[in-house]
């Protein structure tokens, strides 16, 4: 039997110094680490690697739930998927082990409580979204030219003796932007 741990992060601004430390002192024989990968992802390099590693007997160990995915389905496919392998799962912050019936019990729970809290964050973005848009601003990126830089286009548009290059160059702005600004599709 092996204890084989999984770490994961989100974004290039996280560490995985944490997890590795605590899986370490759990005693794993090997770690799997996926670096800037959504936890929504069923499928992310390291832990598809680490899903063929696992053999009957093994029991995989991460730090906390979350760090295996953050939908309700793909976590009860994934033990489900486990314990066809006869695999086992330890979970160290929510005291899981799928061992137990207590423990298959308790995953199930958390799975649900761990969907919940994603909805309820996506439910707050996309109210502030909306209530952002009801003021007036619009998210995304800020527009990269000037009202003048915009009237300028047009009018060299309209009076037709230049190509999108020459123009953009004119402007002051890359091609894209021309055409972002004149309101046109990019020709292929």
């Amino acid at each position: 039997m092996a204890r084989i741990g999984y770490e994961r992060v989100s974004s290039d601004r996280q560490v995985l110094d944490g997890q590795h430390a605590r899986l370490e002192a759990a005693g794993v024989d090997r770690i799997f680490s996926d670096e800037a990968q959504s936890g929504r992802k069923a499928s992310r390099p390291e832990f598809d690697a680490m899903l063929s590693y696992l053999r009957t007997g093994d029991q995989l160990v991460v730090v906390r739930l979350d760090r295996l995915g953050r939908s309700v389905k793909n976590l009860i496919a994934l033990v489900d998927q486990l314990r066809e392998k006869g695999v086992d799962l330890v979970v160290l912050d929510q005291g899981i082990d799928t061992s137990t019936p207590a423990g298959r019990f308790f995953f199930h729970v958390l799975a649900a409580l761990a969907e919940m809290e994603a909805d309820l964050i996506r439910e707050r973005t996309l109210d502030g979204l909306a209530a952002a848009r009801a003021k007036g601003r619009l998210g995304g990126r800020p527009v990269s030219y000037s009202p003048e830089q915009c009237r300028a286009a047009k009018t060299l548009k309209d009076a037709g003796a230049m190509t999108a290059k020459e123009m953009a160059l004119a402007v002051g702005v890359s091609r894209r932007t021309l055409y972002r600004m004149l309101g046109e599709q990019i020709p292929a």
